[in-house]
């Protein structure tokens, strides 16, 4: 399905923009910055990739001196980061459980040593009402 905006275009007549050179180069320091990324200003501004990769290549420090410049969007960085916290803690979390459930284990094993009861039962097995006394229980044979 075609977009609409497609062929908005045509109706729209042709008119040429101009910025200033101050404003460049303040667009050009908030990139070196990361306060904004390529992206934004293109679609905030309406202007082309290639006319901002130009104001770079034009007025950035860092391209005059050859340096490369790693562009990362701030919220990846700061998503990856809290996926990362949250992994840790997710760790942290489960090493918890699983030091409980092997002093619980634990606890299970020394109270049928001490009582000699069969606490762990087996999975087929019926468990008691709790309610009907035994042989064993009363002490009678």
């Amino acid at each position: 399905m075609a977009n609409v905006n497609y062929f908005d275009h045509e109706n729209k007549p042709d008119y040429h923009r101009y910025f200033s050179e101050e404003f460049k180069k303040r667009k050009v320091r908030e990139l070196e910055k990361n306060i904004s990324s390529v992206g934004d200003i293109c679609t905030t501004y309406s202007v082309s990739r290639t006319s901002v990769y130009r104001w770079i290549y034009k007025y950035s420090a860092m391209a005059k001196k050859q340096v490369k410049q790693v562009v990362e969007a701030k919220s990846d960085t700061q998503k990856i980061k809290a996926l990362e916290e949250r992994i840790k803690e997710l760790e942290r979390i489960v090493g918890q459980k699983q030091l409980l459930l092997e002093f619980k284990d634990k606890m299970i094993e020394i109270a049928e040593a001490t009582y000699n009861v069969d606490i762990k039962k087996k999975v087929g097995s019926k468990l008691s009402s709790g309610t009907t006394l035994t042989g064993k229980n009363t002490g009678k044979s």
